[in-house]
């Protein structure tokens, strides 16, 4: 089933809507897999984003997929090979660092809705030209942070934004009290030290604080 970009903002905002925070994840071993995913779920936070920065990503993904109540997306979409290795893996959504027209097309074609990254204006418009209206601020603390996002409400005010990038437990309510803030990724609800130990209770208490902060 094809997407039109409209429609891939409107189902994302289905999915992400009621989640303060996507931890982003980078799993090497693909037996934590499960194990994290139901930590994460436990703890309130089942959205989550499994990023393509290692080898077992796709197995792992479809590992966490069999996790009951677990809404799993792909992040570091660059191509059209790793699009449809996704969506074959069973990802319920994409996340691409930025935005390009091959890469936007090949979501849109495969009905994989698309949280692409924007760091400008003119990347926003590109988007919003297709039907866009939800997108990733990306690396959010290095392209301006909140006062960038504040800034573009004026011009795209019907624009909402997953920040993602330099953000942490000491900032991230900054960015949530936005009112064009839909969500914040972060990586610091599974730190790698808790991941490689498998400290899954340390991770189920670190998504539950993260899931009591509200927009």
């Amino acid at each position: 089933m094809t997407l039109t970009g409209k429609q891939s903002s409107t189902k994302l905002r289905a999915l992400l809507g009621d989640v303060p925070v996507i931890p982003v994840l980078v799993i090497d071993d693909v037996a934590h897999a499960i194990p994290v995913a139901e930590a994460l779920v436990a703890g309130g936070l089942p959205v989550v984003e499994v990023t393509l920065r290692t080898p077992s990503a796709i197995e792992v993904i479809r590992e966490m997929i069999k996790v009951a109540g677990c809404v799993v997306g792909v992040g570091t979409l660059l191509s059209h090979a790793d699009v449809a290795a996704a969506v074959a893996a069973g990802a319920e959504f994409g996340v691409s660092p930025g935005t390009t027209d091959p890469l936007v097309k090949s979501c849109e074609q495969h009905g994989l809705p698309l949280l692409g990254g924007v760091a400008t204006v003119s990347e926003m418009m590109r988007l919003h030209e297709r039907g866009y209206n939800v997108a990733k601020f990306f690396p959010a603390e290095a392209s301006g942070g909140v006062s960038a996002l504040k800034a573009f409400a004026g011009p795209l005010p019907e624009f909402h934004f997953c920040p993602t990038g330099g953000l942490n437990p000491a900032n991230v309510e900054t960015y949530l009290e936005l009112p064009n803030v839909l969500c914040a990724g972060g990586s610091w609800v599974v730190p790698s030290v808790h991941l490689d130990s498998g400290n899954w209770p340390a991770i189920k208490t670190l998504a539950r604080q993260a899931s009591r902060l509200r927009r």
